[in-house]
């Protein structure tokens, strides 16, 4: 399915085996950078921005989130990538599960942050595609200026969200929203995943609740779960450490024979 593929941009530092860090919506590759600086002495970290985010081109075709794990497989074999732990937060997670069923050998764990298996319920789906409605009418802003409350219960994370949303591409805000509203559920074959695999939720999410991320614990083979008491759906910015060493954590088992996670 990789033939409407589009060129990423990326950020990477680093050396040793990839990190992949996939964003959520409607933000960018630079949500990462201080999870980044924690793991760089230990991993190659890549930091992309999705289509349609940052400085990634929208392109053509129909919204999918399998095309956007397409994508980050195009990335991977630019790049001459052919193992790598792949890490999602929200969004970005369904991309991430998307990349793990599409292409199992590529792939040595699996980072799942502020995410969830289900598909959209037909309300949320149906918001979904009004959001998108709206954006092609109203402003961008005005649109938009609801989700940085709900993203944590920092002023300073809020902040720092609504200066990237504010950067947000009009085209690309409506492609995401189309492609999330239309994915799949993943538990049907979530068993199916066979390698380490973290799952990071804040108890503080306005966005997810709890027990999506029992869930992918429980029905993932060999995953732990990391709950952080204080964070929202932003724990990349709200406690970078505590993700960090959850990524670690991962990297170490794939690095560690016999480790069943």
């Amino acid at each position: 399915m990789n033939s409407e593929t589009v060129p990423l941009y990326y950020e990477e530092v680093g050396q040793g085996l990839p990190i992949v860090l996939l964003h959520g919506y409607p933000l960018n590759h630079t949500i990462w950078k201080p999870v980044a600086d924690l793991l760089q002495d230990r991993a190659r970290v890549i930091m992309p921005d999705l289509r349609g985010h940052g400085r990634s081109p929208v392109g053509e075709g129909e919204p999918s989130i399998r095309q956007m794990a397409e994508d980050v497989y195009a990335l991977l074999e630019k790049l001459s990538i052919d193992r790598a732990i792949v890490v999602g937060q929200s969004m970005g997670g369904y991309v991430a599960l998307s990349f793990a069923h599409a292409y199992p050998r590529l792939l040595a764990g699996l980072g799942l942050i502020a995410t969830q298996a289900e598909a959209d319920t037909p309300e949320k789906r149906q918001a979904r595609l009004q959001t998108a409605s709206e954006v092609k009418r109203r402003s961008l802003k005005g649109v938009l200026a609801a989700m940085p409350p709900k993203m944590s219960p920092r002023a300073d994370i809020q902040a720092a969200t609504h200066a990237i949303i504010a950067d947000a591409s009009r085209a690309g805000v409506i492609y995401a929203l189309k492609a999330m509203a239309d994915r799949p559920a993943a538990l049907d074959w979530l068993t199916e995943i066979e390698v380490p695999a973290v799952v990071v939720s804040g108890l503080q999410d306005a966005f997810m609740p709890r027990e999506r991320g029992i869930t992918l614990a429980q029905m993932l083979g060999r995953a732990w779960l990391v709950e952080l008491p204080d964070a929202g759906h932003m724990p990349m910015l709200e406690e970078p450490r505590a993700v960090a060493d959850a990524l670690l954590q991962v990297l170490d088992c794939v690095q560690t024979p016999g480790c069943q996670g």
